[in-house]
């Protein structure tokens, strides 16, 4: 087969997967809302890094070459491997965001669940996960928009993993000094403006 036809069946392939991942996001909602009555932000981070695997796959086409071209009009595997990957980086970014790690006036903040004062328990650990909601409107704007970049482009996250990783430098730790307050490497690249590892990463608009 040809590239022109090539390109066709992954573009079908490609349609299908979203369809069928969208269809299935909002039956997983659905059952959720009607018989419990919650909503999991994780669920909808995954749906949303998915889609933006699938929209990068599909931009990315004209650009590859002819034998990975081939080898996903062969492989439904493959096909469905990126946008998967895509969910997880948008789950990562999306418990960044709650640990405090990446932060700023570009990133969502959330609502979360205080602990009892008896400390946590098995109830509270699943209150955090039930009930932990973006803040405001235009947070849930920004966890949508950041959940779909992460899926589009997981290079995005992973600078910011890379970063935080690299910032935990167990050369410098010392009895006195937490694992996470080492500072980074210097042949480590670190993201955009990204500070220790325990403290947020801003990204403000007003930065370069």
């Amino acid at each position: 087969m040809d590239d022109v036809t090539n390109r066709l069946i992954v573009t079908k392939r490609l349609i299908l997967m979203t369809a069928l991942a969208v269809l299935g996001v909002t039956a997983i909602f659905g059952v959720t809302l009607l018989f419990n009555q919650r909503l999991m932000i994780s669920h909808l981070a995954f749906s949303c890094g998915i889609i933006g695997g699938f929209v990068s796959m599909q931009q990315r086409l004209k650009n590859i070459g002819q034998e990975e071209l081939r080898l996903l009009a062969q492989s439904w595997f493959q096909i469905v491997l990126v946008p998967i990957f895509g969910g997880v980086f948008a789950v990562v970014l999306y418990c960044m965001f709650l640990s405090g790690i990446v932060a700023g006036d570009l990133f969502p903040k959330f609502s979360m669940p205080t602990a009892p004062k008896t400390g946590p328990d098995a109830t509270f650990m699943q209150a955090i996960l039930t009930q932990t909601y973006p803040l405001t409107g235009a947070d849930l704007a920004k966890f949508l928009f950041w959940s779909f970049v992460a899926g589009f482009s997981e290079r995005f996250v992973l600078r910011f993993v890379d970063s935080a990783a690299s910032s935990a430098n167990p050369e410098k730790l010392t009895d006195d000094a937490p694992a996470i307050d080492g500072d980074a490497p210097q042949q480590h690249q670190q993201a955009p403006n990204a500070s220790r590892y325990g403290a947020p990463i801003p990204l403000n608009p007003g930065q370069n």
